[in-house]
């Protein structure tokens, strides 16, 4: 019976093996990603501006305040679905890995009471099997899942729409990816990944759920730009932090600080809801599941570091040691980066091209390795008798097989014992530093949080006991100093400062320790930045994320915008475009967008705006606007409506959209014209030719442009804005109001106006941003 069995899982793997794609069928890692080799880019940016065009403006002229409450009140709804929603997802991630993990721990426990040897062997083909189901739901299902997720969410508010990082099996993978990875006990954690299911979360409730999978609903499609769905994946980016760590203004400020290159005060409050709404979900399920109805499930699912009655207070001899503490910090965290940028490199560009069946060997090799360090380690350390316990802790020594908590009884001879490497390292939380090297990259998903917390505690320990050796102190606590060693690694390799802050914080629960926790954090950070950028920042770049960091680099200081544009030819188009020169131009290049051209009554060149490319595959895949004569339609006269809403020229969202391959069209419709006024931007952003190319950069990444117009310097000036302009009361007529400095005619008449251009009256540059209501 027992051979049977044996044969037929045996069958089963090898049909599973089967179907894996080998490495001339395999997707190449970097889906969606630009090409290392130089190769053509797979990402374009995303249109974060309001494209002005006569659809959207007569969209706007219909909808009265009615719709702005209605939209308001809409925009809140989904803070509170996407709150809900991930913090759901989280219990469930976290539910399932405590139950796998504490099922695994007690069948191992109990196994090795009678023979170690065979306890050893399932504690592997345990963690085997799970990581085997994580690596191939990510080879096979979902690739783009892989990893933290935090650089693609971070290139994704920074405006470039990488393909697949936001669609439903990426959801789907995440969650279950996580599961087999984290309970199959490798050197990662789940909280980067839980940012990345928020975001896909809040994703697909904007867009109204999938299509591929038929989970859509029409009263859900109300975010269908890329400016609103921006917002919504801001706040599944909080979500996640506040679901992974409990930490809801921790949740907030990781957004502010860490992924998103755009802010706004709508926005916090809309954040800050969605936080506090997960942290309800999640506090809720714990107590639920206290009760004993959720399995080996206890407080070991998230991050718990209570202290709050640890040291009281803290003498200045004690500042030195905590500023080491600093710098070991940004050294190590340094160093953790560069380490695992060569070994992401290196499985990129050699392991990983020879297909998914070397990923999924890569990450079972791995799996061996971690289990045979956590289960071999422990035997060379003798158990210590258990602590006088309290009654009133709760604490149990040993804990019982299978539960979270401390003093775990591996392999000791007597049952009031405990082993503290056992303790380490059979749990879902922990693991060290070289492990965590070597596991960060392979094709499951992985956080960083968890293992840097735990190698950050371990030097963070190591100096408190140093430190109260030397000083002889009765109050100083060691668990002090491992907390700053935690916070410390986590500042040198991720370089936050404030949100990170507040997390420990709060995962603390201990206000006391916020200012050595803010030094800390500040040394760790200063270190870390003298040597290399970010951990996330360098991942983005190896993945190809084409990011715009804060500031610009200094040598554009020297640059102008006529520099930066180069050589290169603009593609421009004529208000009224035959349709068989649209098609051949959108075949022969790969712009996404091109200045329309219009002569004026006495013959002048003018640029009257910009059209998108997607915008003109609609209207070929449409032909609804093709015309017969080559002159421009009245569309203010009333003379030819407009035919197509707003909405549909948004493409959507995580997807290609519309190729001109996709589009066929007949010869007789090739002969045809399109006048493109009704369709494109009438005020783009336009910088002058010689605008340094710094200031041009600020502009672009602070009002998440996809385009600017580079023009030569203008002949002459119609007017100014200023401050004093733009302060209109509601109900206010604009033509009886008195705009001063305005006109240049004005000002001819009036030559004392000119002295009117104060510093407190700076002009803004090229009009105004319009903002939406929310």
């Amino acid at each position: 019976m027992l051979s049977n069995h044996l044969q037929n899982g045996f069958e089963t793997a090898k049909l599973v093996w089967s179907q894996i794609p080998n490495s001339e069928e395999a997707e190449h890692e970097g889906v969606g990603l630009l090409s290392t080799s130089g190769g053509s880019s797979s990402v374009e940016s995303l249109d974060y501006e309001v494209i002005e065009n006569y659809a959207y403006r007569e969209e706007q002229a219909q909808r009265g305040k009615l719709y702005v409450g209605y939209s308001v009140v809409v925009k809140w709804f989904f803070a509170l679905l996407i709150g809900i929603g991930t913090g759901l997802a989280a219990v469930f991630i976290n539910i399932s890995v405590e139950n796998f993990a504490g099922w695994k721990f007690s069948l191992t426990f109990s196994i090795i009471q009678k023979s170690y040897f065979a306890g050893f062997l399932v504690y592997i083909l345990i963690n085997l099997i799970l990581v085997f189901s994580s690596v191939y739901i990510i080879t096979k299902f979902a690739p783009a899942a892989a990893g933290s997720g935090i650089p693609e969410i971070k290139g994704y508010l920074n405006g470039v729409d990488i393909h697949g990082i936001l669609l439903f099996r990426t959801l789907i993978g995440k969650i279950f990816g996580s599961i087999g990875s984290v309970g199959g006990g490798l050197a990662l954690g789940k909280e980067g990944p839980l940012v990345h299911t928020g975001a896909c979360i809040a994703s697909l409730l904007g867009q109204g759920g999938s299509t591929k999978y038929h989970l859509r609903y029409r009263w859900l499609q109300v975010f269908r730009s890329d400016r609103d769905r921006r917002d919504l994946v801001t706040c599944g980016c909080a979500a996640g932090v506040a679901a992974a760590f409990r930490a809801p203004v921790g949740g907030v400020l990781f957004a502010l600080e860490e992924v998103t290159s755009w802010w706004r005060s709508q926005l916090m409050w809309r954040v800050f809801f969605t936080s506090a709404i997960v942290a309800v979900v999640v506090r809720s399920a714990m107590g639920w599941c206290k009760s004993g109805k959720c399995g080996h499930f206890g407080s070991g699912g998230f991050i718990i570091w209570d202290i709050s009655d640890g040291q009281e207070d803290y003498s200045f001899e004690e500042l030195l040691p905590m500023a080491v503490i600093g710098v070991i910090g940004g050294l190590l965290g340094a160093l953790f980066n560069q380490l695992t940028l060569y070994m992401t490199s290196w499985r990129r560009n050699y392991l990983h091209k020879k297909g998914n069946r070397v990923k999924i060997i890569e990450a079972c090799v791995i799996s061996v390795i971690t289990s045979v360090i956590s289960f071999g380690l422990p035997l060379l350390r003798k158990c210590s008798p258990c602590p006088e316990s309290d009654l009133d802790s709760g604490i149990e020594c040993p804990r019982p097989p299978g539960m979270y908590g401390n003093y775990v009884n591996f392999y000791c001879s007597k049952d009031k014992e405990y082993n503290d490497l056992a303790t380490i390292f059979f749990n879902t939380q922990v693991m060290f530093y070289t492990l965590a090297v070597v596991t960060f990259g392979i094709a499951v998903p992985a956080g960083q949080f968890v293992p840097g917390i735990m190698i950050g505690s371990t030097y963070g320990r190591l100096v408190g006991m140093f430190v109260v050796n030397f000083y002889k102190k009765l109050n100083i606590e060691e668990g002090t100093y491992a907390l700053l060693g935690a916070a410390s690694f986590l500042g040198g390799s991720m370089r936050m400062t404030v949100s990170l802050c507040v997390i420990m914080v709060e995962i603390t629960n201990n206000l006391k320790f916020l200012p050595l926790i803010m030094l800390v954090l500040l040394i760790s950070k200063a270190v870390g930045d003298a040597f290399s950028e970010g951990l996330y920042e360098e991942q983005a770049h190896l993945r190809g994320v084409p990011l715009l960091e804060s500031r610009p680099k200094y040598k554009m200081r020297q640059m102008t915008a006529k520099e930066a544009c180069g050589a290169q030819k603009v593609v421009s188009l004529p208000r009224i475009i035959k349709v068989a020169d649209v098609v051949s131009i959108l075949r022969t290049n790969k712009h996404n967008g091109f200045p329309v051209i219009d002569h004026s009554r006495n013959g002048e060149r003018l640029v009257i705006g910009l059209v998108l490319r997607s915008h003109l595959l609609v209207l070929l895949q449409s032909k609804v606007d093709f015309q017969h004569s080559p002159l421009p339609c009245d569309t203010r006269g009333g003379s030819k409506p407009i035919s197509h809403s707003f909405s549909e020229f948004v493409k959507p969202a995580s997807s290609k959209g519309l190729s001109i391959d996709d589009i066929h069209l007949s010869s007789d419709d090739m002969e045809m014209y399109i006048d493109l006024g009704p369709f494109l931007n009438p005020s783009p952003y336009v910088v002058p030719e010689d605008m340094s190319l710094s200031k041009v950069y600020n502009l672009f990444r602070q009002l998440g442009l996809r385009h600017i117009f580079v023009v030569p310097r203008a002949s002459r000036v119609i007017g100014l804005i200023t401050r004093k302009d733009l302060l209109i009361e509601d109900g206010e007529d604009s033509t009886t109001v008195e705009l001063q400095s305005t006109s240049v005619r004005a000002q001819r008449r009036d030559k004392s106006l000119l002295t009117r251009n104060t510093e407190a009256e700076l002009p803004l540059l090229n009009g105004l941003l319009v903002e939406d209501h929310n």
